[in-house]
C-alpha cells in the first residue's frame, strides 16, 4: 500500500470505530481480515496511525474546527503531530490511486492557520471528564490528562505458585525481550517494547508461569487483605485477572469464590484457572446478588471490582473516552452502590471489604466510597497503610503507596504511579 492509501484506510477505520461500540483493536482486526492484500507493514502503520489519532482526538478536532470524522482528524494529525507542511499533506491528498481526495478549501485553511492558542488540556477529553479531574486533582489535573493520552506498557504478573521471578525473566530474555521489574508490585515485570510484544505463545504463559496484568491491577489485589487459608470472594470476577491474583495472595490455600452476573464471563475464567493449575468456586449471580446466600457472613475478604467507566485504561482503549457520557457515569455510580450493598452480606465480622474500580473519575471513586460509608455504619474504614505491609509489594511500593493514600482510599494513575488508573477503598465489618 502507498502512504496515501494507508491514510485513507486509517480514516475509514476511525469512522467505523466512531460509529460503533466495538473496541478499536476489534475493528482493526476485522479490517485486516477483509483486506488481506495489506501486508504486515501496512497493518502496523495503519494501526499506529489510528491509535495516534484516537489518543489526540480532542486536540485534533479542535485544530480542524470541531470536525471529528476520520479524514479531518488525520489531516490534523499530519499537521499537528507529524509537523508536515501544507505541500507535503497535499502531496498525499491528491486523489490518485487509492489515496484520499484533494484537500478542501476548509481543510487547507485549517492547516495554513496552524494551531490556535488554546489550552490543549481543556480540549483533550469530554468537558464533564475534565471538570471531574479538575475537582479531584486541583492544579495537577493537566498532568493527569496528559498521562492518560500516552502509551501503556505491557505488565506481567509472575505466578509465584509456579515460577520464580528469575525463571520468568530468563524466559523473556531468551525470547528477545527486556523485562524490567516493576517499582511497586513485587511480582510485576514490565515490557516497554514497541510495538507491544505478543507473549501469549510463550511456554511460560501457556504453563501458567505469568499472566498479563497491569501493575495497578496487581496492587489492588495485594492490598485487598487476602491471606493463606482465607475464604475469599471476587464478587465481580469479569475476566478473572484479579481472581488469579487473589489465589496467588492466598498462596493457593483456602477457598476462593469467583462471582459474576455473566455466565459467559465465568466460562472464560475456567481455562485461565486450568492453565495456572488452581481451582475456584464459580458462582453465577442473579441481578439482586442471589446465588451466594450460603456465604452470608462467612467471607474473610470480599473484593468488589465494580462495573465502571474503565477510564483508568484509556491509554489502552482511547476510543472509550469519547463514548462515555455523564449520564452513564451517574448510572454506574448507582450500580456500584447497589453492588456494594449486596456484597456486604458476605463479609464476616472482622472481615475485609475492598471496593475497586479501574476509573480515574471522582464520581465513581470518592463519591461512591463516601456514599457507601454514609449508609453503612457497620463497616469502618481501614487505612491503606495497614494493608500496605503485604509481602507481595516491594519495600519501595509499601512506602510509596502509604504516602499516596488518603486514609482508607488510594488512587493509582498513569501520572502518579505510571500504571493504569485504579482506585481502592478498604473497610472492615465491625458488626
Amino acid at each position: 500500500m502507498t502512504p496515501a492509501a494507508r491514510l485513507a484506510a486509517a480514516a475509514a477505520i476511525i469512522d467505523s470505530i466512531s460509529q460503533g461500540r466495538q473496541p478499536a483493536d476489534a475493528v482493526l482486526k476485522a479490517w485486516s481480515q477483509q483486506n488481506r492484500y495489506a501486508g504486515s507493514g501496512d497493518r502496523r502503520a495503519i494501526a499506529e496511525r489510528v491509535y495516534q489519532v484516537l489518543r489526540a482526538r480532542g486536540r485534533l478536532s479542535a485544530f480542524m474546527g470541531g470536525r471529528q470524522d476520520g479524514r479531518a482528524l488525520i489531516v490534523g494529525a499530519l499537521s499537528v503531530l507529524d509537523g508536515a507542511t501544507l505541500e507535503e499533506i497535499e502531496g498525499l491528498y491528491n486523489g490518485e490511486g487509492y489515496g484520499p481526495r484533494p484537500l478542501s478549501k476548509h481543510e487547507r485553511g485549517r492547516v495554513m492557520a496552524g494551531e490556535d492558542a488554546v489550552d490543549l488540556a481543556e480540549v483533550a477529553l469530554p468537558d464533564f471528564v475534565t471538570a471531574d479531574l479538575k475537582a479531584v486533582h486541583g492544579d495537577r489535573w493537566r498532568e493527569e490528562v496528559e498521562a492518560l493520552s500516552g502509551r501503556a506498557p505491557v505488565d506481567l504478573r509472575v505466578n509465584s505458585l509456579r515460577a520464580t521471578m528469575e525463571e520468568v525473566e530468563t524466559e523473556l530474555r531468551d525470547a528477545g525481550l527486556s523485562p524490567q521489574r516493576t517499582e511497586l508490585s513485587g511480582w510485576g515485570l514490565r515490557l516497554d517494547a514497541e510495538p507491544a510484544p505478543n507473549v501469549q505463545p510463550l511456554d511460560g504463559f501457556q504453563n501458567g508461569h505469568f499472566e498479563i496484568q497491569d501493575e495497578a491491577s496487581q496492587i489492588v489485589g495485594w492490598l485487598s487483605g487476602a491471606f493463606p487459608g482465607a475464604t475469599g470472594v471476587d464478587y465481580c470476577a469479569g475476566g478473572g485477572g484479579k481472581t488469579l491474583g487473589l489465589v496467588q495472595a492466598m498462596q493457593g490455600q483456602g477457598a476462593l469464590i469467583a462471582c459474576d452476573v455473566s455466565a459467559k464471563r465465568l466460562d472464560n475464567v475456567k481455562p485461565r484457572l486450568a492453565r495456572v493449575g488452581v481451582e475456584a468456586d464459580l458462582r453465577l449471580l442473579g441481578t439482586n446478588g442471589g446465588g451466594v446466600e450460603d456465604l452470608n457472613g462467612q467471607a474473610d475478604v470480599v473484593l468488589v471490582d465494580a462495573p465502571c467507566s474503565g477510564s483508568g485504561a484509556w491509554r489502552r482503549r482511547p476510543e472509550d473516552s469519547w463514548r462515555l457520557t455523564a449520564e452513564e457515569v451517574a448510572r454506574l455510580h448507582a450500580l456500584q452502590l447497589r453492588i456494594l450493598g449486596q456484597a456486604t452480606k458476605l463479609v464476616r465480622p472482622g472481615g475485609r471489604l475492598a471496593y475497586v474500580t479501574c476509573s480515574v473519575l471522582g464520581a465513581e471513586n470518592e463519591a461512591t466510597a463516601a456514599a457507601f460509608e454514609a449508609a453503612h455504619a457497620d463497616f469502618k474504614p481501614v487505612p491503606v497503610a495497614d494493608a500496605a505491609h503485604s509481602a507481595d509489594l516491594t519495600e519501595a511500593g509499601r512506602e510509596r503507596l502509604t504516602a499516596l493514600a488518603q486514609g482508607n482510599r488510594l488512587r493509582l494513575s498513569p501520572a502518579a504511579t505510571g500504571t493504569d488508573g485504579f482506585f481502592i477503598a478498604l473497610y472492615e465489618r465491625v458488626s
